[in-house]
């Protein structure tokens, strides 16, 4: 029972010192994380698992690069970001191919349907992000309330139904 307590206690204190969060929020990503493994279990598609998987890939790179410049100023250098972001993603198709992760019952475009979705996922993701950042340094401020979390999900939904349609209609 002082187990419980203990832990309980200290999960609370962990979370009651909370920091500002910028973009692609912690809660978002865990979340999205949950939904993508709940995809495997419903049967949903790996291209359009793959895309979810790409942003959400995306997002931990740009955590990732938040975090490094803010204790040294060179990982803010945009050549050091985009390798960043690169990185993650190939470590991710090379460790889901070492593990068999990967299922090959088809391709799209010559690549498995989990890895277009993912290349497919993060590109849209990536370039999302840099539209996101435009549009809030050319004004100032965002348009409207939520740009960023309406911007990049609505991006990677759309981008899931494009694939639903290629998939059912063409492929």
């Amino acid at each position: 029972m002082r187990v419980i307590i203990f832990s309980s206690a200290l999960i609370f204190l962990i979370f009651s010192q909370t920091r500002p969060v910028f973009a692609h929020c912690p809660l978002c990503v865990a979340g999205a994380g949950a939904g993508l493994t709940l995809s495997r279990f419903l049967g949903i598609d790996d291209s359009i698992t793959g895309i979810w998987l790409g942003a959400f890939i995306g997002a931990l790179a740009f955590w990732t690069q938040r975090i490094l410049g803010q204790r040294n100023n060179f990982f803010l250098a945009r050549g050091v970001g985009i390798l960043i972001y690169i990185l993650f993603f190939v470590l991710t198709v090379l460790s889901f191919y070492r593990f068999n992760l990967v299922v090959r019952h088809g391709d799209i475009f010559g690549f498995d349907k989990l890895t277009f979705g993912m290349v497919l996922g993060g590109v849209v993701f990536y370039f999302v992000d840099l539209l996101n950042t435009y549009l809030r340094r050319k004004n100032g401020k965002a348009l409207f309330p939520y740009q960023s979390v309406v911007l990049s999900l609505g991006s990677i939904i759309f981008a899931s139904i494009l694939v639903y349609i290629l998939i059912n209609y063409f492929i």
